[in-house]
């Protein structure tokens, strides 16, 4: 059975149980501040657990991409060297939202597993939570009882909180859980050793297969658990592993998943696949990696240097370090995968063939700068090697540094030192690398406390900023949070005008009212489904008094500021629409950010945008803000009836089964979007661009100003305008006078530099005359005169070419501040033991400053001009 049909067989048994199947929601996590990327299949429903969203069904299947390489779930290192550990990986899931529970799900799965999968029953095993007394969580009985009426006891195991009780992280929905295991080792193996012996120690061939998670509670921030409202199935099966099994291979790497990518690979780098140890984990490390990097960019995420990004960029590099080091290649090799890999997936996650050649380029320029950074790194490492006494210790704050800045891991570090006779200081290098988390932790620190609870009734949250700019509400609950700036408080209201930072663009701000009192909110942000009010009013505390007595609360937005976002969001769409007109159909977003002073947007492209291009797309734009297109809205559209009506969605996003479609003329522009917009185009005034420049391989960046900021703008520049006409009095063409002003000055300093080159000659020739011989050395100490320190150094060299034995001490006065330069024949350097450097430094102090250099060349400078003659005298002395 190939992998396509065994994912395919998981959708259509779940479906058959009465399961909606939905698409992975992208790799990247969208509007959850607690994660950089979905690590489970759980995290996309993850409202629906908490209450705060309805899900489209009760019951729900789906192949969720998964990504775990940063924070608590990162198994980064151990890929390659194993057989079952991934970056990105398929979790195959089916879940229930307060319809079944234990009895139907441990049922379904060993219904699907055992009779549609034929899986053998005597190798697989189960576990049960075996309770928590700390916790006050009890033994699962229930669990236990239905899995010995299918299982039998003997192949029932007790489990623990480590590995019976799933948390997404510190806080948030858990609950216990009941593992299956299964034992794939050949049956000589099994004669010896019983595979319930060893389950959860780690063997390659007694793995993990499937979770079934039952949600029960909520982990708050003080460690407690509190009942979720319902009771929920969150079932995850590791579609890597169940290939395995049923395709009967000994490891992942050896399916079908993985296989292809492998052979292209190997037979690229002129390897065989089973034949050499390195080679080997290099083959499995690429054949990961390359999905993992291929589908986080295909969903939004570029390489880059910091968080999200960072995590791309340093997966790719473990990827290509592994090629360069094992396989041999010194050229870019990743990006030829993405074709076989698009293949591969198509009909699955189609978001890569779309993007194919986007994903190829992004991934070729990546390859290009690493591998210059990693021939760099080599050389780094060669002489510190050479630097290292023999059989001695590379510090451990020397790897640290060739991890960070060069992409080297320890482990290949290592390698490199024991092939030298060397070895690495692995404690110093954790300690480093400790030091970087700690750090990284601190800045990024954020306290929370729990919510405190308001209202306990049940409440359908309503967003009405589309139609209004204040309404009034109720507060439903509220939290204290202490960040490196202060403490600000989170707020949530039942209804609510204020727009939460979404799709680029910023959340609003504005007050809420309470009788004659009144609180700012500074921000308005969404965490999973929740809109959350931010305010570091003082007056909060008072506030939430006074609403217990007076409960009439009324929202206000800042509707001068909102009028210029939704301006500059409105902008966008235009300016999508009239890129794709101008560059090209292949154009699509890649990231925006809209607020009230401007909207800045990512985009695909390949070249840089000229400046007669960007002057169309201009005129394009404000075309439409003339034209005054009226904005055609509509929610809660069919999503196949919206993109076969030619709305535009943006990768890397995840859509509802209904969306709201934008349109402003439908020959023009029609988008997927939940902004805020302008009622008509003309309310926009004025489109400008500012910038234009390369944000990553195959990405480009725009910034425009809108309405006043874009006429401020021009204001400004007419201001320059007119002030140059002044300075050009009787001159109609200001743009010829100053053409002609460069022209004038170009000629000027080439005369200039002639100039002060034959006056640097003539000062050359005088020195020659003024050489004074000290035993065999020829000694020239003077102050000159010279323009600049160039001037200076030029002169000593030429004068080093026509005297032999030299020992010069230059000074000089540029610009009302000291020079010095110190000249030594290299033959004098090496027998008499003469150092340029030491020399300069000692004469520095005579002017107040310092300097250093070579042991044959050296400068200083410093502040105290008066003290140029004894400095020279100083150094003449030193001979």
């Amino acid at each position: 059975m190939t992998s396509k049909e065994i994912r395919q067989q998981f959708l259509d048994f779940f479906k058959s149980k009465g399961h909606l199947i939905v698409p992975s929601a992208p790799l990247v996590a969208k509007n959850d501040p607690t994660l950089m990327f979905n690590n489970s299949g759980m995290a996309q429903f993850k409202d629906f657990f908490l209450g705060n969203g309805t899900p489209p069904s009760k019951r729900i299947a789906d192949t969720q991409k998964c990504l775990r390489v940063s924070g608590k779930h990162n198994d980064l290192e151990d890929v390659g060297f194993d057989t079952y550990h991934h970056t990105m990986f398929e979790m195959l899931g089916n879940w229930s939202f307060g319809d079944y529970f234990k009895k139907e799900a441990l049922a379904w799965s060993w219904e699907l597993l055992t009779e549609v999968f034929k899986l053998p029953k005597d190798r697989i095993y189960v576990s049960v939570f075996q309770g928590d007394e700390k916790d006050g969580v009890p033994f699962d009985q229930e669990a236990w009882d239905i899995w010995a009426s299918m299982v039998g006891e003997d192949r029932i195991i007790l489990g623990n909180k480590k590995d019976n009780f799933w948390e997404m992280g510190d806080t948030g929905p858990c609950g216990p859980c009941s593992e299956i295991h299964i034992d794939l080792r050949d049956a000589e193996e099994v004669a010896k050793k019983s595979g319930k012996e060893l389950v959860n120690a780690d063997h390659p061939q007694v793995v993990e297969i499937w979770n079934n998670v039952f949600m029960q509670f909520e982990r708050m921030a003080d460690g407690s658990l509190v009942s979720l409202p319902a009771k929920h199935v969150d079932t995850g099966m590791g579609f890597e592993r169940l290939c395995m099994a049923i395709q009967g291979k000994q490891s992942n790497y050896d399916t079908d998943v993985f296989s292809n990518t492998i052979n292209f690979v190997a037979e690229k780098a002129g390897k065989k696949y089973g034949e050499g140890k390195w080679e080997d984990i290099a083959l499995r490390v690429i054949a990961d990696h390359i999905r993992a990097i291929a589908f986080a960019i295909a969903d939004g995420q570029l390489p880059s240097n910091n968080k999200a990004g960072y995590v791309i960029r340093r997966i790719l590099r473990r990827a290509v370090r592994y090629g360069y080091t094992y396989l041999g290649f010194r050229e870019p090799f990743m990006h030829s995968i993405i074709p076989l890999l698009a293949e591969q997936f198509d009909g699955v996650f189609p978001e890569l063939v779309a993007q194919q050649e986007f994903v190829e380029r992004v991934i070729l320029e990546e390859e290009n700068s690493f591998l210059r950074t990693l021939e760099t790194g080599l050389t780094r490492l060669d002489k510190i090697i050479a630097e290292t006494e023999k059989n001695g210790r590379i510090a451990g704050e020397i790897v640290f540094e060739l991890n960070d800045t060069f992409g080297f891991p320890s482990d290949l570090t290592a390698l490199i030192a024991r092939e030298n006779g060397l070895s690495i200081d692995e404690e110093g290098y954790k300690i480093a690398l400790q030091a970087q988390k700690d750090r990284s932790r601190k800045d990024s620190s954020k306290e929370a406390t729990d919510w405190t609870i308001v209202s306990d009734e049940d409440f359908d949250f309503e967003f009405v900023g589309y139609d209004e700019t204040e309404a009034s509400a109720s507060l439903i609950k509220y939290r204290k949070v202490k960040t490196k700036a202060g403490s600000e408080y989170h707020i949530v209201l039942d209804k609510t005008p204020f727009y939460a930072e979404m799709g680029g663009q910023v959340g609003d701000s504005g007050v809420l009212v309470l009788g004659d009192l009144s609180i700012k909110i500074s921000d308005t942000k969404k965490e999973n489904d929740l809109f959350i009010h931010i305010s570091t009013d003082k007056n909060f505390e008072k506030f939430v008094e006074q609403y217990a007595t007076n409960k009439t609360l009324v929202a206000k937005i800042d509707t001068a500021r909102r009028s210029k976002i939704t301006s500059n969001h409105t902008a966008t769409h235009l300016m999508l629409s009239a890129m794709r007109e101008v560059l090209g159909s292949h154009i699509s977003q890649k990231g925006s950010y809209q607020n009230e002073d401007l909207t800045r947007f990512d985009f695909s492209h390949f070249s840089k945008v000229t400046d007669e291009e960007l002057g169309k797309i201009e005129d394009i734009v404000n075309a439409k803000i003339r034209a005054n297109i009226a904005l055609d809205e509509k929610r809660n559209v069919p999503i196949q009836e919206a993109i076969a009506a030619g709305a535009t969605a943006t990768f890397g996003e995840k859509y509802g089964d209904f969306v709201r479609v934008i349109t402003f003329d439908p020959n023009f522009s029609v988008e997927l979007c939940g902004g805020t917009h302008v009622p008509s185009t003309g309310q926009i005034g004025l489109f400008k661009f500012v910038a234009e420049s390369s944000v990553s391989a195959g990405v480009r960046r725009v910034e425009a100003y809108t309405g006043e900021n874009a006429l401020a703008m021009f204001e400004e520049q007419l201001a320059i305008v007119n002030e140059l006409k002044g300075l050009f009095k009787g001159q109609a063409d200001v743009v010829k006078a100053v053409k002609a002003l460069l022209e004038e000055k170009a000629i000027l300093s080439k005369k200039i530099e002639a100039f002060e080159s034959e006056k640097l000659q003539a000062i050359k020739e005088t020195l020659l005359t003024k050489v004074q011989a000290v035993g065999e050395v020829n000694v020239i100490a003077e102050v000159v005169s010279v323009p600049n320190a160039d001037a200076l150094k030029q002169l000593a060299y030429e004068l080093k070419a026509k005297i032999d034995n030299l020992y010069c001490v230059l000074g000089a006065e540029v610009a009302g501040k000291p020079q010095l330069a110190v000249m030594i024949a290299d033959n004098l350097v090496a027998d008499k033991s003469l150092n340029a450097g030491q020399i300069i430094r000692d004469m520095a102090k005579e002017v107040k400053g310092g300097g250093g250099g070579q042991p044959f060349f050296a400068t200083a400078g410093g502040s105290d001009v008066s003290g140029l003659a004894k400095a020279i005298e100083k150094g003449k002395s030193a001979v």
